[in-house]
């Protein structure tokens, strides 16, 4: 079965070596040496500062949320975010979870990403963010999304799962908003087995974050902050460090699978627009079916040929009802029904990438 993702295993060796090095410092947890070369290496790779690295993508938006106070609104108020409902479900999830009430409004209907020009109307006086989310690493509209947060007083916090090495403009994606948020889940682009990052535009919340990702403890004896679990361990940055050193040989064999889907499809099913002066990181290759009747039927025949495809994001969040009874949101319903991830990996060969086009044209034709 040819999976839609696989995770990348880098040199063995080489993770031995890093491991071996752990049982020699008995160093596990707790900002080890591995972890503080891996926050450096990173941000030295990414172009950013004020990175922290975190046990897990989900904690990523909550410690963010937390350290910019999304959390806080008047008394006897709840506080909102206004967010995309397509998405992943953790980033309207994690929202809740912290009792922040996400309000949805609606996405780009080419870019998929939330369109600026639904949030004002979405804004009320508890609103206390934005968080857009980089939807399969493509980029949101940053400057319009800014100037409205200025206008209103709110906080960005951008769910950037997707957008790891992306560049915009000849700088970092993760650069914008108050602070930007990775998820390094095992089949992500850049991976540490389970883990995530910060990146924060202001020092003072990433010295406010470290804090609260280890039980708001600052010494022996010292509580300063409500705090959580939420730290990295070595093992997981020893896996990153081997899986960042092999990051262009990946980023290559990826290029190549995800530029023979653009050739011979991009002609027949709609795929997502980019603005120009974005640097892709072949993360992922959506496609949208012209209804959903016939993405259903595609996803079918690929799986009765032993291809797995995903209806990746499907259902539209507004539709889920542990986050809250809202609006339909046509764009996003509409995208969310039609669409598939297809299989993208470094490893897909192409023999099998092939035999996935030539199934979908089959399919298209009857």
């Amino acid at each position: 079965m040819i999976p839609v993702t696989k995770p990348y295993l880098p040199n063995r060796e080489k993770l031995d070596k890093y491991i071996d090095g752990i049982y020699d410092k008995n160093w596990l947890t707790n900002n080890g040496p591995l972890v503080q070369e891996l926050t450096r290496r990173l941000e030295d790779y990414l172009g950013v500062e004020n990175l922290l690295l975190v046990s897990n993508g989900t904690l990523a938006l909550q410690i963010a949320y937390r350290a910019l106070g999304v959390s806080d609104a008047t008394p006897g108020a709840q506080p909102q975010a206004i967010t995309t409902p397509f998405t992943f479900i953790a980033t309207a999830s994690s929202l809740k979870w912290d009792g922040v009430q996400p309000v949805f409004a609606d996405i780009d209907s080419n870019t998929w990403c939330l369109n600026p020009a639904n949030i004002e109307a979405a804004i009320t006086p508890n609103t206390q963010a934005i968080v857009p989310v980089h939807v399969f690493g493509n980029a949101c509209d940053v400057e319009a999304i800014e100037a409205i947060a200025r206008k209103h007083d709110l906080k960005v916090i951008y769910d950037a799962s997707h957008a790891f090495g992306v560049n915009y403009k000849g700088e970092s994606l993760l650069k914008h908003g108050d602070a930007a948020t990775l998820s390094f889940h095992a089949t992500k682009l850049f991976h540490t087995g389970e883990g995530g990052a910060i990146v924060f535009k202001r020092k003072e919340d990433l010295e406010r974050a470290k804090k609260m990702i280890n039980f708001g403890i600052t010494g022996p004896e010292s509580i300063e902050e409500l705090g959580i679990n939420a730290k990295m361990n070595e093992l997981q940055a020893a896996m990153g460090l081997c899986v960042l050193d092999e990051m262009e040989e990946n980023l290559k064999a990826r290029a190549v699978v995800w530029n023979r889907y653009e050739r011979t499809l991009s002609h027949t099913l709609q795929v997502q627009a980019k603005p120009k002066g974005l640097d892709y990181n072949y993360a992922y290759f959506p496609v949208v079916f012209e209804s959903e009747e016939q993405a259903v039927r595609v996803a079918a025949t690929l799986k009765e040929n032993g291809v797995l495809a995903r209806r990746y994001f499907y259902p539209s969040l507004e539709s889920v009802a542990c986050l809250g009874a809202g609006a339909d949101h046509p764009v996003s319903k509409e995208i969310a029904s039609r669409i598939l991830c297809l299989p993208i990996f470094a490893q897909l060969a192409q023999g099998e990438q092939k035999n996935i086009v030539n199934l979908i044209k089959m399919e298209l034709a009857t």
